[in-house]
């Protein structure tokens, strides 16, 4: 709609998670150390926490595009209940027969990576939301991870989630599971200088010439979102649109207000939550 108005290859500012835009601040070059450390060093379990809308999942994409293709690699994006779901869902992800009885299943897991390790090959396992994941299905990651033998490292797990994992795993109920952490980060929200360089970048990346969005917009658009990756795509690509409509050859302050008054008519956007709440945000 308003790309070629602006100058732009494609919309920068889509909610979709997208490796080719990562904007690669202190915090998320630091996110994604840990995520190959845990992986090259052999680190049993890997735990990367942050708001909604931080950049988790985009880490997570850029990081299975640079997987050696040696690992075999399981992802489960939703919350399996009980072992033998959770279980499921593990062989499901890796393309395994399912539909057995609990003890057949661990049989054949435990069997498969075994297979694979004589083959030279790792499994690596990446579990998203994990926050919502109960006590007893970590427990049973816990336990998987004991097929592990010795030096030999036949499984890898990366839970991904939000801050309320950071939590669950604190409890007393999972000192074990907690010792198994070999790396992990918190990603936080981008400071208000990182809100205008994380702007500048996406545009660049799609081929803006000049600044689209002034100084004062961008820390319009900062202070609003508190500095959560996800709300600034859905205010910046917001205001693209009504510059577009408007005419206007760059998105001013004023066009960020109206944006947000907008969007708080329609009940989408308060400015006291900031698109998040100010305990997201760490205020």
């Amino acid at each position: 709609m308003y790309e070629a108005y602006y100058g732009l290859r494609e919309k920068p500012f889509s909610i979709i998670p997208d490796p080719d835009l990562i904007y690669w601040g202190p915090n998320h070059r630091l996110a994604y150390a840990m995520l190959e450390f845990g992986l090259l060093n052999s680190a049993g379990f890997t735990v990367i926490t942050g708001e909604i809308g931080s950049g988790k999942t985009t880490l997570v994409r850029h990081l299975l595009r640079k997987l050696d293709p040696n690992i075999n690699v399981g992802v489960i994006s939703n919350t399996p209940h009980g072992r033998k779901e959770l279980l499921q869902w593990v062989m499901m992800s890796l393309n395994l027969p399912f539909d057995e009885k609990y003890s057949q299943l661990l049989f054949n897991f435990q069997q498969f990576l075994r297979d694979q390790h004589a083959k030279n090959r790792r499994t690596l396992l990446i579990i998203d939301e994990a926050q919502n994941l109960q006590p007893d299905a970590l427990e049973t990651l816990r336990m998987l991870s004991n097929i592990n033998a010795d030096k030999n490292q036949f499984l890898q797990l990366i839970l991904v989630g939000q801050p309320q994992l950071k939590k669950l795993l604190c409890s007393p109920d999972l000192v074990q599971f907690a010792q198994r952490i070999s790396a992990d980060f918190h990603l936080k929200p981008l400071s208000p200088s990182e809100v205008t360089q994380y702007i500048d970048y996406r545009l660049r990346a799609v081929g803006a010439r000049i600044p689209l969005f002034s100084n004062e917009a961008c820390a319009e658009i900062g202070h609003a979102s508190a500095g959560i990756p996800r709300s600034i795509n859905i205010l910046c690509d917001t205001a693209l649109v009504y510059g577009f409509a408007s005419g206007a050859e760059r998105i001013t302050k004023q066009i960020v207000d109206l944006v947000i008054e907008d969007k708080k008519e329609f009940g989408v956007f308060n400015r006291s939550t900031s698109l998040v709440s100010k305990s997201a945000s760490g205020k």
